[in-house]
């Protein structure tokens, strides 16, 4: 009897066992690493199983054995770290794309252009260098007056310097402002009658009433959309547009992207987009958010794309740009900047792109057909319209906060504010890489300490339970989110001041703004943004942990391998 028992027990454990070997085989293992999940219930792992794209199991290395057979790839991290891929939930991958010729006039820490003796020498060298025909035009990137030694923007003269033939713009590093030659805005049409354009400023020299060839926000938009399309013209142009695009692609998964942004696509840069997806060119997930005043009448056409992917390209909202820059001194503020630009009275607080009935009106109807949206926000007056526009649409039950709309940037949000947009529902998007680059600037020049110190204010949003991003804005800086993670955690200036230390948050709280927070802001955190069984293999490996390094020396983390749905799209050399 009891060799009978000892026969059924036995027989139980044995099936028992076989029940819990995994019938399904993994065709990557990954081991050897710490694996940084951002999943609270289970921080880290020993190993990672991949299958037809997804992680089929996260665990225990011997458990992870039970998924292996002599099919399975097995890969050693050899103690480089194991994360989600990084998530780009904004930046401007064909404005990239579209300076991709461009000449660089990047400062430190990126560039070497930091005067404007700097910028005209690195011009005509290139000119030089390049042969350059006297008639062709010139284009500069990456300028920037509060970095530069004059702490100003050239002017027209200093750029006919250069060449009075050539037609020379240079576009300062925010995006928001540029500067042309008498050559370019000859050949684009603005003359000394040129009246200032809705939302945007034509330069002008306070003494002579003159344009000095700064274009500002709509003005400046106007000037390179006309740009553009004057020089897009033709089979090779169009090519050169798809080989820059998929350039900048690169320069994307080389920071370990796995889903990049284009932030505000305009003109053509939309069909762009699409052509590239048809040709099954992208490598990683796309997601574009088309300029909504732009392509406001063809809102019709664009709705049956909306949080669709068709080979890796989603349309996943519309933007709206309620103001400029901070850095640039364009951002829409309630106070006067600290020193107001050239040219500007004392009073200067920058300036408006929308009312808020246009505002009210545009983000009306996109809620009513159940559209997300972002809106670049700098200023604390443009935070205080969006706010207010938003919970009137909110009160009227049109915004819905499953919608997730997004305030971008937030850069001179107030105390206020914090609340107001937990209670709204709303996701603030951090560009936090500010306090590095331009803490500085702020602190000195444009807000005055007390504001200076709330720029980016994470850990009050943390604190206040809003689930927050943070991005990189690239090309305002590289697509490098390491430097804006960096930037959040120890919010140390370029000469080494901390700005604002009640605002610094955990390199976790950090890393998790880049993935699984991110993957929520898209509305894709169902398959993205954390290393969790079912969900999509996208990730990255680093030579560094975050979480354990100095966090000083977290810009030192190097991407050695970015994995799109378990296929390798990017290994460092």
């Amino acid at each position: 009897m009891k060799a009978l028992i000892y026969l059924i027990l036995s027989v139980l454990f044995i099936s028992s066992f076989q029940t819990r070997i995994p019938t399904e085989k993994a065709e990557i293992l990954y081991f050897g690493g710490p694996i940084l999940t951002m999943e609270d219930q289970a921080p880290q792992a020993e190993a990672l199983v991949i299958k037809n794209g997804k992680i089929l199991f996260v665990g225990k290395k011997s458990e992870a054995d039970h998924y292996t057979d002599s099919r399975t790839k097995m890969i050693d991290l050899k103690g480089n770290v194991l994360l989600p891929g990084f998530i780009d939930v904004h930046g401007h991958v064909t404005s990239r794309a579209g300076i991709m010729q461009a000449i660089d006039l990047s400062p430190e820490p990126y560039g070497t252009v930091n005067s404007i003796k700097d910028l005209q020498n690195t011009i005509k060298k290139n000119i030089k260098e390049n042969n350059t025909p006297k008639n062709q035009t010139i284009i500069g990137n990456g300028y920037d007056d509060a970095i530069m030694i004059e702490h100003r923007h050239p002017t027209k003269d200093e750029l006919d310097a250069i060449s009075k033939t050539n037609p020379i713009i240079i576009i300062h590093t925010s995006g928001h402002a540029c500067v042309a030659n008498t050559a370019m805005l000859k050949f684009l049409g603005i003359s000394e009658s040129a009246k200032n354009p809705e939302g945007g400023h034509y330069g002008r020299n306070k003494k002579t009433g003159k344009l000095n060839g700064k274009l500002e926000e709509n003005a400046n938009f106007m000037a390179l959309l006309n740009l553009t399309e004057k020089m897009s013209k033709g089979t090779n142009t169009q090519a050169q547009a798809m080989d820059n695009l998929m350039k900048a692609q690169e320069e994307w998964l080389s920071y370990g992207q796995t889903t990049i942004c284009d932030g505000r696509t305009m003109g053509e840069s939309v069909k762009l987009l699409e052509k590239a997806a048809a040709k099954h060119l992208f490598k990683v997930d796309v997601v574009y958010f088309p300029d909504y005043e732009y392509f406001k009448k063809d809102l019709g056409a664009f709705k049956p794309k909306y949080m669709h992917y068709d080979n890796h390209l989603k349309l996943a909202g519309f933007k709206f740009s309620d103001d400029g820059s901070p850095q640039g001194k364009t951002a829409w503020l309630t106070q006067p900047y600290l020193v107001p630009p050239e040219g500007q009275s004392a009073d200067y607080k920058g300036f408006p792109i929308f009312t808020d009935e246009v505002l009210y009106s545009d983000l009306k109807t996109l809620f009513q057909n159940n559209i997300t949206a972002q809106l670049h926000v700098n200023g604390d007056a443009a935070i205080d319209q969006a706010l207010r526009v938003i919970e009137r649409l909110k009160d009227e039950k049109i915004y819905r906060p499953e919608l997730r709309a997004t305030l971008i940037h937030v850069q001179n949000s107030r105390p206020d504010h914090i609340q107001k947009i937990k209670e709204l529902g709303l996701i603030p998007s951090y560009f936090s890489t500010h306090a590095y680059l331009w803490g500085d600037w702020h602190y000195s020049s444009v807000f005055g300490p007390e504001r200076a110190s709330f720029i980016s204010p994470a850990h009050s949003a943390l604190q206040a339970g809003i689930i927050f991003t943070i991005h990189h804005d690239a090309p305002v800086t590289p697509p490098d989110l390491i430097t804006a993670i960096y930037a959040a955690v120890n919010r140390k200036t370029r000469s080494g001041m901390i700005l604002g230390p009640n605002e610094r948050i955990s390199p976790l709280e950090a890393l998790k703004a880049i993935t699984i927070n991110a993957a929520y802001q898209l509305q894709e955190e169902k398959t993205k943004g954390s290393i969790k069984a079912g969900k999509l293999a996208d990730l990255v490996i680093l030579d560094k942990n975050p979480l354990t390094i100095n966090p000083e020396q977290i810009r030192s983390i190097v991407v050695l391998e970015t994995i799109k749905e378990g296929v390798s799209v990017y290994k460092r050399k």
